[in-house]
């Protein structure tokens, strides 16, 4: 029956199509676009995709320990990065200092304590003496030596209460608008104050006597 069915209508579009001479035919979807027949890969994967294939997990202690061991920079580069960070922090670079040391406050400080002579400075050979003079067996010669660096320890303290007030003033004036901690300023112009010039990280900018620049 469907034979039938399917072959009377070919026939009455046949027979339509004598009749008017217009060849009948089915509009064509113009906005149909045919599809790529797989979903568009996400921008994840694609990129995974080109980047290659991903290593699978380390499955034991020791293969992770490898593979880490490969990806590690060498002796060599290592050494390097550690001087590169080194002579950036003792030129006074921001970024590869100390958090206690960033800032221009801490930098006006610094320059303000390396621009003078300072009695402080002979703290840590006095400590030495001290050390020595107590070793001597003549008691003599410990007990003047005792007097003697009792009485620069108590000038360096004096000196160092002065110091402090005098940065912490000269701070104030230079920067009105930051929050300046006396004690804090004053103690960090001690500690700076106390070591020797060669020592001093990062590397002091002036010498004795040098103007600070504005």
């Amino acid at each position: 029956m469907r034979f039938l069915r399917r072959n009377s209508d070919d026939k009455a579009d046949t027979a339509a199509v004598e009749e008017t001479g217009v060849d009948v035919e089915e509009p064509a979807n113009r906005a149909f676009t045919a599809g790529k027949g797989k979903p568009t890969p996400k921008r994840r994967d694609a990129e995974a995709r080109r980047r290659g294939p991903v290593a699978p997990a380390p499955q034991t202690t020791r293969e992770a320990m490898r593979r880490a061991k490969q990806t590690r920079p060498s002796k060599d580069e290592r050494r390097a990065a550690t001087a590169e960070r080194r002579e950036r922090m003792m030129a006074g670079d921001d970024k590869y200092l100390m958090p206690r040391d960033r800032g221009p406050v801490k930098a006006y400080v610094r320059d303000l304590v390396d621009s003078r002579r300072n009695l402080l400075g002979l703290f840590m050979p006095l400590a030495i003496v001290v050390f020595v003079a107590l070793l001597m067996p003549n008691p003599i010669v410990q007990n003047y030596a005792t007097l003697v660096c009792l009485a620069m320890l108590i000038m360096m303290i004096l000196e160092g209460v002065i110091n402090g007030r005098r940065v912490t003033k000269l701070v104030r004036e230079r920067f009105p608008k930051e929050t300046v901690r006396g004690a804090s300023i004053g103690w960090y112009a001690f500690v700076r104050a106390s070591q020797i010039r060669k020592l001093r990280v990062p590397k002091p900018r002036l010498k004795p006597g040098d103007a600070i620049p504005r």
